[in-house]
């Protein structure tokens, strides 16, 4: 279990980070979906924050678990949140990568707990 713990995380922390720095930079592919569903610029620098700590807290969770699992439950309620947007604006289009990161983090969540 830890082994998989280890693979989700990491591969979920290069994810976020790659979306947090889409974010920072303002990847045109980004930022227009983004502003289509009503988020403003200055929640950008924000919301790369969230997920570049979480991925940071993902990492630190392979040497320290509590940390690791705390990152895994700030990634399901963001991507609650992701998901949420997508709904209030109406783009079923938007929905199935936060749906999936969801899964994703609550994977890395559940392999967190049970390898405490």
């Amino acid at each position: 279990m830890f082994i998989a713990y280890v693979v989700v995380a990491s591969l979920l922390a290069v994810v976020l980070i790659g979306s947090g720095r889409a974010k920072l930079v303002r990847d045109e592919k980004i930022t227009d979906g983004m502003h289509k569903i009503g988020v403003p610029d200055s929640w950008f620098p924000r919301l790369s924050a969230l997920e570049i700590a979480a991925a940071l807290g993902l990492i630190a969770g392979i040497f320290y678990r509590p940390l690791g699992i705390a990152a895994g439950i700030g990634i399901v309620a963001y991507f609650i949140g992701a998901v949420i947007t997508h709904l209030r604006a109406k783009d079923t289009a938007g929905l199935p990568m936060p749906a999936v990161l969801i899964v994703v983090g609550a994977a890395a969540l559940v392999l967190g707990v049970a390898t405490v």
